[in-house]
């Protein structure tokens, strides 16, 4: 009988130590964006979870263009959440740009290349499935984005390009239509009658400098890359070259980004910048967040600075410190070219980084203003030296 009462007890004590252990086990905090990054547990992912509920849904977007970001937020607000509206708003909000050809940098009518044609290009992300479509050199199609977002749902291909893209499009049912305006046509008179300058030609004669060419190349020794961009005298700033960037999240952290834009002025016909380059224009992944960039493109591409920073946001930085990464890559290269990077995570929270002028202005909409959710912000910028500038949002 006191072996039989000594078995029970010692099956109690078992029974109660495991049913502590798996107490313990269930009632752990469960891992979050920080800790799963950083490898760290405690304030910060507490912070991150306390704070999700209040930042989305969202949209961001570059620039100071108010109108695609209130529709794009409308368009968000029209499910619970955001839910199943974030390729919506996005598409929808840069196409908005386009139609008001935001600083006549994107959208029809703006930035004539060489022989005077305005083309487009344009990119949208899925951060669920990581799909892309894009088009690139889009000509006569007013709808960029739109004909991307066709791309995207309509094919197994990430971009097509020139007049191929202007055919995919007609056949989606897209209209073709000149993208020349008045305007666009004086741009590009002025520009002819001052000797095409500037332009981005370089080691070809007759000298780019003083001439419009036709041009052939030019037997020269390798010479940097700052010299010969100061050949040319050519400036990249807002008002030649600045695309839009869109992110929008929902409250279950799918993500979708987009570009649009009609390119760098004067451009050499079938240039094509980073705005329909994923991970160059713009990147999203859902278990991250996004990323989108805007300037210099034809620096900025060869850097990928939006999936750097979206890599940053991997590795445990937070999206200031993210954006910051994305620029410092090129910044070893180049110290005279013009850029901005806006970094979000997965939970909402955003941060920009620029380089190359005074200051980035950028579009935001998220329940975190709760007296105005759609806000315009700004990051100063420093310009001429080896560091970059972040704002923590």
């Amino acid at each position: 009988m006191r072996t039989h009462l000594r078995a029970s007890l010692w099956v109690l004590c078992l029974a109660s130590t495991g049913f502590s252990i798996l107490a313990a086990v269930n009632t752990s905090p469960k891992p979050t964006l920080a800790s799963a990054f950083s490898g760290k547990a405690g304030t910060t992912a507490l912070k991150a979870n306390k704070t999700t509920g209040e930042l989305l849904p969202m949209v961001i977007n570059t620039w100071n263009f108010t109108a695609a970001n209130v529709l794009a937020w409308r368009i968000l607000k029209q499910s619970k959440g955001g839910l199943r509206q974030t390729r919506n708003a996005v598409v929808e909000g840069c196409s908005k740009c386009e139609k008001l050809q935001c600083d006549r940098t994107v959208g029809y009518g703006g930035s004539p290349d060489e022989l005077g044609e305005t083309t487009l290009d344009a990119m949208v992300m899925d951060g669920a499935t990581m799909d892309v479509g894009a088009v690139a050199g889009l000509r006569r199609i007013k709808d960029a984005i739109k004909v991307a977002r066709h791309v995207l749902e309509h094919t197994q291909h990430t971009m097509l390009v020139g007049d191929a893209a202007s055919a995919f499009a007609n056949a989606m049912g897209f209209e073709s239509e000149s993208l020349v305006t008045p305007e666009s046509k004086d741009m590009w008179l002025q520009w002819t009658a001052e000797n095409c300058q500037p332009n981005f030609w370089k080691n070809v004669h007759p000298d780019p400098k003083v001439s419009c060419g036709p041009y052939k190349p030019r037997p020269t020794p390798l010479t940097r890359w700052k010299e010969d961009r100061a050949r040319n005298e050519y400036e990249i700033g807002r008002k030649n070259h600045d695309t839009i960037g869109m992110i929008a999240i929902d409250v279950e952290n799918n993500i979708h980004a987009g570009t649009s834009t009609n390119g760098a002025r004067h451009k050499i016909p079938g240039r094509v910048g980073d705005s329909p380059i994923p991970g160059a224009g713009a990147y999203a992944d859902n278990e991250v967040g996004a990323a989108v960039a805007t300037g210099d493109g034809d620096v900025m591409m060869r850097f990928l600075p939006s999936l750097l920073a979206v890599e940053a946001m991997r590795a445990g930085k937070p999206p200031a410190e993210a954006a910051q990464e994305g620029l410092r890559r090129i910044l070893k290269h180049h110290k005279d070219f013009m850029g901005a990077l806006i970094a979000v995570d997965r939970l909402g929270n955003y941060g920009a980084a620029c380089y190359g002028l005074a200051e980035f202005p950028f579009m935001v909409s998220s329940p975190a203003g709760a007296d105005r959710p759609t806000r315009l912000e700004t990051v100063k910028c420093i310009a001429g030296q080896d560091k970059v500038n972040i704002v923590a949002l």
